[in-house]
């Protein structure tokens, strides 16, 4: 897969997380400054966690000031248009799932490149796609969806599951990341809008539905 398109899906990625972070940062009434480092976290910390994991330093992220300028550019358009983003369904998690979508096949694609396993690549694409909503949300003091909402890793664990077969049975790369980012992209938009979630444990309170 040429580098270009891995580039491009990667700022692609981080656009999305970016806007989906700001967009959060906007509704929690931050200023322009927190705007800005909440877009930043959401865009970039899955992508640093992966490079720091592989020993691939300084993570892309930081060493590229592409990825900063993208953050910041989704950042301040969420900062100054927020009521035109918001008129979108469920804004923070359509973006937030593009982001999870890309940031999971390009994670895994990446720790193949490195040498890694089956396992621990579909493992590193999870934690890629996953990363950068942890930190968003952690930053505002919420639980972050991963731990709480429809399919959020489920999904990261399909696209990136695509990725790693497609490696293993010698698939074309790019329709085989394509196929697995939409595979991702579309179980947790299905998930969003079907309410589709894994089960969660009963309570003396709260008895099993």
């Amino acid at each position: 897969m040429s580098s270009w398109f891995v580039t491009l899906l990667d700022f692609i990625g981080t656009f999305a997380f970016a806007i989906s972070g700001a967009l959060l940062a906007v509704r929690r009434n931050l200023d322009l400054f927190g705007v800005l480092v909440l877009s930043f976290a959401a865009a970039s910390s899955g992508g640093i966690v992966r490079d720091l994991l592989l020993a691939a330093t300084p993570p892309v992220a930081l060493a590229d000031w592409r990825y900063l300028a993208v953050a910041v550019v989704a950042g301040i358009i969420t900062f100054h248009r927020a009521d035109r983003v918001e008129k979108l369904r469920n804004p923070v998690q359509f973006f937030d799932a593009v982001g999870l979508g890309l940031f999971a096949v390009l994670g895994a694609g990446k720790a193949l490149a490195y040498g890694l396993g089956p396992v621990p690549a579909v493992m590193l694409g999870v934690l890629s796609g996953i990363g950068g909503g942890i930190a968003r949300d952690v930053l505002v003091a919420q639980v972050p969806n991963v731990l709480k909402h429809e399919l959020y890793a489920v999904a990261a664990l399909v696209g990136a599951s695509i990725v790693v077969a497609g490696h293993m049975f010698d698939w074309p790369a790019a329709p085989t990341t394509a196929a697995g980012a939409i595979a991702c992209i579309g179980l947790r938009i299905l998930a969003i809008r079907r309410g589709w979630r894994l089960p969660v444990a009963s309570t003396g309170d709260s008895p099993r539905k």
